[in-house]
């Protein structure tokens, strides 16, 4: 009889896993907000680079580009982003923080952090270095060039 593959062990699993459980811990301290993860990274990510167009932001926040404008009609509606068609390209779309949007990430970076310290508490500080040097390693050396 064939032995089963230990996929408890394997590392898809268990990154699917640590996700599973990251974004659990996200929704839970920023449940007065109503965001998610990359609705918060775009809204950091406008404050870095305001006027960015929506297919770049969507690279800089590593999502994925044909969903990325339903993500900010989101964010639109909730008066956080304002997108205009670029005056040069009138297919290219610009993005631009709101003022209520500036507002709200401001006030939500509390409870992201208690987030991204809740998800790395099993860990100790070293572990926590090496842990987030291994990840970001990982995702570098399967970035494209």
């Amino acid at each position: 009889m064939a032995k089963s593959f230990d996929f408890q062990h394997a590392p898809g699993h268990l990154i699917r896993r640590a996700h599973q459980q990251a974004v659990a811990i996200f929704m839970e301290e920023t449940l007065a907000f109503d965001v998610t993860p990359v609705q918060f990274a775009i809204l950091n990510a406008l404050i870095a680079d305001p006027g960015e167009d929506q297919v770049t932001l969507a690279a800089k926040v590593a999502f994925d580009a044909a969903t990325f404008g339903s993500v900010i009609a989101r964010l639109e509606s909730k008066g956080w982003v304002r997108r205009k068609a670029d005056a040069a390209d009138r297919r290219r779309k610009l993005l631009w923080i709101t003022p209520a949007g500036q507002k709200a990430a401001l006030a939500m970076k509390r409870a992201v952090t208690r987030a991204q310290s809740r998800i790395v508490g099993p860990l100790d500080a070293n572990e926590r270095q090496q842990f987030i040097a291994l990840l970001a390693k990982m995702v570098s050396g399967h970035s494209e060039p």
